[in-house]
């Protein structure tokens, strides 16, 4: 089948709608981000996902009041998330506040906690929070005050307030879905889980633990990322993309489709921004010849040292290998 325009939408949870299609911004830098968001609502884009940390929602929101005072698009036609650091599990309302501020919105649609480790907040000179403080030993400070179990009672008034209309979480495993699922305070089901998912890292039974909850399943860094050659030059994604007389990208983008996930390609160029909303309609054979790479190469792209707390429980009993022990030289910057 031809590649057309992607413009599917899936029903989550509560209700709300969310397009299957997302534009990605982790390390949309600055003096970028503005254009990317503009050229991806101009090309189709309703669905823009960015986080606190990424440190470009100010620039986001700036473009966003841009589109709307053009007329490219209308506020309740677009679909925005973002997400809680670390440093904010004691007050997410003064968080997602702040987010909103930044973003130029009275609300977005989906709020996430970012990961599921809670940070110690701290301060530079001259007052400004510090994303990633690190121990004398190396190790960033978490703060063991807070939990994620905890912060989700604070997360679910958010949405009564009309802050958010839908609340989920991100790079949670099916040990932390379980422990927060089974906790007496937790009274909304999260909408979705935000978790790195490519050809390299398939994660089958979190994605069927998620489903068998009602939980959606959004793949961050589904181009392998800063990696994305390796994913892009594969033999048989390559393969496939003469076959179906597309893209690598869309390929892999179209495959995330067919495995029932939500996809969050990220790229600042107008035109592959333009091109990852063009999928194709994989047949089962060439899906399951993609899942057969990956059962042969488990690798995580995004796994920062968040020790002693174990973000990726399962990763061992999988065989998945990653960048463990991987420090963030820069405390400004963050991992997705």
């Amino acid at each position: 089948m031809p590649l057309t325009k992607n413009t599917k939408v899936v029903k989550l949870n509560d209700g709300n709608e969310i397009p299957v299609i997302g534009l990605g911004t982790f390390r949309s830098g600055p003096n970028e981000v503005y254009q990317a968001v503009l050229d991806g609502i101009k090309a189709g884009v309703r669905h823009i996902d960015t986080a606190y940390a990424y440190g470009n929602e100010e620039e986001i929101g700036t473009a966003l009041t841009q589109a709307f005072k053009e007329g490219l698009v209308k506020r309740e036609e677009l679909f925005i998330t973002t997400k809680m650091w670390g440093v904010d599990y004691a007050d997410p309302e003064s968080a997602i506040k702040l987010s909103l501020k930044k973003l130029q919105l009275d609300y977005v649609d989906l709020y996430m906690i970012h990961w599921p480790v809670a940070l110690t907040k701290k301060f530079d000179a001259a007052g400004n929070v510090v994303n990633v403080s690190y121990l004398p030993n190396g190790k960033r400070d978490l703060d063991h005050s807070n939990n994620f179990v905890k912060t989700w009672t604070y997360f679910q008034d958010l949405v009564a307030k009309g802050l958010t209309k839908s609340i989920g979480v991100s790079n949670f495993t099916i040990a932390k879905l379980t422990e927060l699922l089974a906790a007496p305070t937790t009274k909304i089901v999260p909408c979705v889980n935000q978790i790195e998912a490519h050809l390299y890292l398939l994660q089958p039974e979190l994605l069927a633990f998620c489903k068998s909850k009602g939980i959606h399943v959004e793949a961050h860094t589904p181009l392998g990322g800063a990696d994305a050659a390796e994913l892009l030059k594969n033999p048989v994604i390559v393969e496939l993309a003469k076959k179906y007389q597309a893209s690598s990208a869309q390929i892999l983008i179209s495959w995330a489709l067919w495995r029932g996930t939500i996809v969050l390609p990220k790229s600042v160029k107008a035109e592959r921004i333009h091109d990852n909303l063009f999928t194709v309609e994989l047949s089962n054979e060439d899906g399951e010849k993609i899942n057969a790479i990956g059962k042969n190469a488990q690798k995580r792209f995004v796994n920062p040292d968040w020790s002693p707390f174990i973000v990726f429980d399962d990763d061992e009993k999988h065989g998945v290998v990653g960048a463990s022990g991987w420090k963030n030289p820069n405390p400004t910057t963050v991992s997705n």
